[in-house]
């Protein structure tokens, strides 16, 4: 009788500890990276040979704790139900999806948020896309679910976006990258971030980038930051180079981890990744989009911009991003994007120059065959020879006066830096932890010794001798001068014109790749329906096969 009741005591006292026993997220455990890093060794390009690919300053498990009791109770079958509805789907589709009842705002950041922890937890899938989530974004899902009705205006209204590390977003910190800057928390949103908001875009968090957005290490892998780790291509993990500096940005789009992400570019910095991960991103026009509260280069060159899984959801993102920041040496009053109707429009009449060094390339041939058969007039041209001698050291005038302008004005109150010297006396302390791949360029930037009143005239010959390799758009009556990726990305960059990269296919050994439309200053339109021409004759983009 005795060990009958004791073992139904024991019975009871397993079942009341098993049901006051947590659920717990798996956890994310690092790992002893040596073989991986070793099989790199031999990569045929020197930048994927990493030395470092798990971050040592950031704990992933960190980012899902404000979200672990939703995501507990988040199914793998309600998972698959809603991916048909996510996955792929333009923001007027995902919208449709909402306003007929089968989804809601809540539901889609919570589907976000489930992809990235299942995904960026696993040893063999994880991309080291995100460095931080929006701890209160679940929160505000629901609050914009509520308010539907009374505050939908714009297209973008509940739709999570990511944005790079460098772009200030409360109450999350902007680090670009830097260990230097880690506990950067701003007490206020970039003013694109508030635009942003405005239309009522929730901020999902934010992406690993190439630190200071790849102005800071020679030679360094792109994707690469202290703070975020090695940032991988999903269409070949350790492979295929990220392009950079908006690493992350054209990697979490790829993966399908939000609706869109934005992204900065000085020269290709969105223009590389977004056609290393088959993704549309637009450079636009400087000035047409605030750099106010984001962590800058030059302030002569730099534009945050959107990238995005395809041209409809870049021009919704566009329109959301212009408007005139009166702090921005460069900002205008941009006309309002008409996304509305871009579906309708067609190639037939227009007219764009491809620049001959690129004829031989497989992907552009067959490009241009669709474009040809859709009814557009193609022509070949040679630019002129030109060289921008001192592009470089105008980034280094800059950066070396721009970084304590953002430090003073937008960073931290209590962040203790003044300048680039103060950053890399920081580093010095631990090189192997906050600079394991040597910070050249930012030594460089501490020697210069000219203002940038000294440098002006020669900024403004630099856009002079830039604007002149596009001589063909006025000589031709062009539309647009086609590229491919961001082969030249400086020449635009340094002229103040827009550029936009679409998928247009992939290389024999799958790594993506995009053709680029250049236009002139302020034509962003025009690129955005050229862009939505070719994508209606191309339907290029395909979902990396891991993460569909």
């Amino acid at each position: 009788m005795r060990s009958t009741n004791f073992l139904i005591l024991s019975i009871v006292f397993f079942l009341m500890a098993c049901h006051g026993e947590e659920k717990q997220l798996d956890p994310w455990v690092s790992y002893d990276e040596t073989e991986e890093l070793q099989a790199n060794q031999d990569h045929p390009v020197k930048r994927m040979r990493f030395k470092r690919i798990q971050s040592q300053h950031s704990d992933r498990n960190t980012f899902f704790t404000p979200f672990k009791e939703a995501l507990l109770q988040f199914t793998e079958e309600e998972y698959n139900r809603l991916k048909p509805l996510i996955l792929e789907q333009d923001i007027l589709s995902i919208q449709t999806q909402v306003q007929q009842g089968n989804l809601t705002y809540e539901k889609l950041t919570l589907f976000y948020l489930y992809r990235i922890y299942l995904f960026e937890n696993k040893r063999d899938t994880y991309l080291n896309a995100i460095i931080a989530l929006n701890p209160e974004v679940l929160d505000q899902a629901r609050a914009h679910d509520k308010n539907r009705a009374q505050k939908l205006s714009h297209p973008l209204y509940g739709m999570p976006i990511l944005l790079k590390d460098n772009i200030n977003a409360i109450p999350m910190a902007t680090s670009a990258g830097a260990a230097a800057f880690k506990d950067n928390f701003p007490s206020d949103d970039a003013f694109l971030v508030k635009r942003l908001k405005a239309k009522g875009a929730l901020i999902l968090g934010k992406v690993n980038l190439s630190e200071w957005a790849y102005y800071f290490c020679q030679g360094c892998p792109l994707g690469y930051s202290a703070m975020g780790g090695q940032t991988l291509n999903p269409y070949g993990r350790k492979v295929f180079e990220t392009g950079g500096s908006s690493s992350g940005s054209g990697v979490a789009v790829a993966a399908n981890y939000a609706v869109a992400a934005i992204g900065s570019e000085t020269s290709g910095s969105i223009l590389s990744p977004s056609g290393k991960n088959s993704v549309v991103g637009l450079k636009p026009t400087i000035g047409a989009v605030s750099r106010s509260g984001v962590v800058p280069i030059s302030s002569t060159l730099d534009t945050a911009g959107p990238m995005t899984k395809n041209v409809l959801d870049n021009a919704i993102l566009m329109d959301a991003l212009v408007g005139e920041d009166q702090e921005d040496v460069y900002g205008y009053a941009s006309k309002p994007i008409a996304y509305q109707g871009l579906d309708t429009i067609r190639l037939k009449g227009k007219h764009l120059g491809v620049i001959r060094d690129f004829e031989e390339d497989s992907l552009l041939q067959n490009a241009i065959q669709r474009i040809k058969a859709a009814g557009a007039k193609v022509t070949f041209f040679d630019p002129p020879e030109v060289e921008l001698k001192l592009f470089r050291r105008l980034l280094d005038v800059d950066m070396r006066a721009d970084l304590p302008k953002y430090i003073q004005n937008h960073a931290a109150s209590n962040l203790p830096f003044d300048s680039v010297q103060d950053v890399i006396s920081f580093n010095q302390k631990d090189t192997l932890l906050h600079a394991p791949y040597g910070q050249e360029i930012f030594q460089r930037i501490a020697r210069e010794t000219l203002s940038q009143e000294e440098f002006s005239d020669e900024k403004q010959n630099l856009m002079r001798l830039a604007k002149s390799y596009f001589q063909a758009i006025d000589k031709y009556d062009l539309d647009a001068v086609v590229s491919i990726d961001n082969n030249t990305a400086s020449f635009a960059a340094a002229a103040h014109y827009p550029a936009l990269g679409v998928p247009m296919g992939y290389q024999s050994n799958g790594q993506p790749k995009n053709i680029t439309f250049i236009a002139p200053s302020r034509k962003e339109q025009q690129l955005l329906e050229l862009g939505a021409a070719f994508e209606h004759e191309m339907q290029a983009r395909k979902i990396p096969k891991l993460f569909q």
